[in-house]
Formats: structure tokens, sequence, C-alpha cells
């Protein structure tokens, strides 16, 4: 998946938002509704502008585009086939959740909101807020339920930071230099782990702290603004009860989520020549995320990701101008050509009222083909047997 790992961001309401809010936001002056695009495009701007500063610094581009233009058809292939793989693991493993909790949806539509969500996040200002009210509203569309909407968005967002904490750590173990800091720093949790778990196993240190964490969720229910949101968290278990093999699923799916992404970036540096062991390849991933949380201002950590993606190559050997044809095709498939499919996945769910027939039916078509094209490359396991509950169907919001 492509989208800078952040903290998750709590679904809305049950309720889609009522229509005063909207034209409340309608109505307030046109610089404090685009701000956010303002900002985007002045750091656009400014980084454009420092770019002759930094001439001598900055990788050759007939060299770059040497690179490229003789890059390896075969790693390139698999660049492509990486990258879909990454976004159908993320996409089957909403399904799967939902599926979980009752619902079945066609993996079609499953690939269309993920890509969509997706556009919207690494392209919009507060693009991730956007994303999650956006992927809610197309569950309810699909039929599932407000509990089941919050449930699958919130757990697939804990799962899937929980496998990139986790590949990213046997990343740095992998490593020989990182190994010594990543072990120590480890080590003082794991210690902290192994005195405390025999001490929570008696009943009076076990209440002293969970008590706090009771005074916290009674406080939430009583507070109007907070209660509906912990609710809904306290209700996630009675939504979602996996088996044992739905969280085996589960966890493969997150993983290939994030090693498939890695994958594609290791194609695209063997695609133009460059030798980097798997490790280097991740640990300059993992830097490249890093990069883009630190400046979430910019659309998709745009410069920042590149940036530091071809530093961090070259630091593992790499020359800097192959290093900036990797991390171009890379980004060219990861990013852009993602961008573009989302957007027309949202088209092609949104109907926007103010297409007409035709356009909108070209949409479609171009859609459902391109979804079809999407589902067929994302070659990740297939579905088990998920016992279905009778689940409610909600009308569209």
């Amino acid at each position: 998946m492509h989208e800078t790992v952040t903290a998750p961001v709590s679904p809305p309401a049950d309720a889609d938002p009522p229509l005063p809010l909207q034209d409340a936001r309608a109505r307030r002056p046109w610089w404090r509704r685009n701000a956010g695009r303002m900002v985007q495009c002045a750091l656009v701007l400014a980084v454009l502008a420092a770019l002759p500063l930094y001439a001598d610094e900055l990788p050759d581009l007939g060299a770059v585009w040497s690179a490229v233009s003789h890059a390896d058809p075969g790693w390139l292939t698999m660049v492509v086939l990486a990258v879909a793989g990454s976004m159908g693991a993320f996409a089957r493993l909403q399904r799967r959740l939902l599926r979980v909790g009752g619902l079945r949806m066609p993996l079609r539509r499953a690939f269309a909101i993920t890509y969509a969500g997706n556009a919207l996040s690494t392209t919009l200002p507060a693009g991730p807020a956007v994303s999650v009210v956006y992927t809610f509203r197309q569950f309810r569309r699909g039929g599932a339920s407000a509990r089941l909407a919050t449930a699958v968005i919130l757990a697939g967002g804990v799962i899937t930071t929980t496998a990139y904490s986790l590949v990213g750590l046997l990343a740095l173990l992998a490593d020989p230099h990182a190994r010594g800091p990543a072990l120590t720093a480890l080590a003082v949790p794991l210690v902290l782990a192994v005195l405390l778990v025999p001490v929570l196993r008696r009943p009076g240190p076990r209440a002293l702290v969970a008590a706090p964490l009771r005074r916290g969720y009674r406080f939430a229910l009583a507070h109007p603004g907070i209660a509906p949101y912990a609710e809904r968290l306290a209700g996630i278990r009675d939504v979602l009860r996996p088996t044992r093999r739905d969280w085996a699923a589960l966890a493969s799916l997150a993983l290939l989520n994030w090693l498939f992404d890695i994958l594609a970036l290791l194609s695209a540096a063997h695609a133009v020549g460059i030798d980097v062991p798997p490790n280097g390849v991740a640990l300059a991933y993992f830097a490249a995320q890093a990069a883009g949380s630190v400046l979430p201002l910019l659309p998709g950590g745009l410069g920042a990701i590149e940036g530091s993606m071809a530093a961090s190559l070259v630091a593992f050997g790499a020359t800097l101008s192959p290093a900036a044809a990797a991390v171009g095709v890379y980004r060219l498939v990861s990013y852009w050509a993602v961008v573009a499919v989302g957007w027309l996945a949202w088209a092609t769910l949104h109907e926007h009222a103010r297409l007409g027939a035709r356009i909108r039916s070209s949409l479609t078509s171009a859609g459902n083909l391109l979804m079809d094209g999407m589902t067929a490359f994302a070659f990740v396991a297939p579905y088990g047997a998920v016992p279905l509950q009778p689940q409610a169907k909600h009308p569209n919001p």
C-alpha cells in the first residue's frame, strides 16, 4: 500500500455529515477553503525554485534517461506486478474483514474502493481523513452497518501498521550495521515485558493497571462528543470475531501489502542495473516513508520520498544517476499510475451527477475493465470459506 503511514483517523458518525455543515463550509472565504491546497502549491514552488541552487548535486538527466531507456523489460514488468500485488493485498484484507463481519463484497468493488481511497489520501489536503470518510461511505453503500464499516477501517489500520512495524524491524535486524542499535532499542521493552507479565498475573497489580483505563472509558462514555466513537470502539469485538484461519489470512495479506511494495522498489533497482541487497532496499523504502511522514503537507510525499529514497540507495553503494532512475521508475508506477487508476475508480464509483450519461457510461466501462485487469494482476492468496451471518441492508447515504 502506498499511503504514508499515519495514526488511524476516526471514521465519521453513523449518518453522513448534515448538510448545514457542508453549507457552512461552502460559505467560508475561498482562501480558507483552499488553504491546504495553497500551502501544498507553495511548498512545490519553493522546491522548484531551490533546484538551481543544488544543480551540482542533482543527478545528470541524460544519464538518468539513458538508464531508464535501457532498463530490463522483465524487471519493469515485475515492478508493475508487485505494485498491483501490494494494492491487491490491501483490498483483499479489507474484503476479508467485511466477510468476517458477515458482508460479501465483490472483489472488483473492493479494488475500486482501495484505489480510489488511495488517490484521495495521497493527492488531497488532509487526504488521509478524506480517504477514511470516503471509504466509510463506500462500505455503507455496499451494505455494511456503521459499526461494521468502522470496525473494518480501524482493524485494517491496526493490522497493516503492525505489519509495517514488523517488516521494518526485520529489515533493521537483517542489516549488520543497524542490528546492534535495533537490538539495544528492543532490549528495554523486552525486559519490561518479562518483568511485568508475572506481576500482572496477580489480581491486585492487574486491577491497579486497569483502573485508569476503566476511568478513561467511563469518561468517554459520559462525554456527549466522544461517547458515539467510544461505543463503536468497544463494539468492535462484537462485530468482528476472526477465527485462527482469518487471523492467518489477515496477517499474510498485511505482510504482502508491504513486501510487494518493497519488491517493486527492488525490481526497479535491478531494472536499471543497481545491485543493492534486499535489506538495503527495504531500509531505503522505510527511510523514504519516514521522510514522507515528516512532511505530510506535500501531496504523496513528493520530493521528500524521492530524495530520501535515492540518497539511501546511494548510501548502500549505488551511483546517483542510476539510483534516481530506479526511484523514478518505482514512483512512476507506484504513485502516478496508481493515482491515475484511483481517480478513474473514484469517477466510476462516484457517478457524479454533473457528468452526462454518455461520459458516465464510458467511465464506468473503462473503470470496470481496469478493475478487472488489476484484479487479475493481484495474484495474492484467495479467500477460504467464511461463515456468513445475516446482514441487514442499509439504504445509500
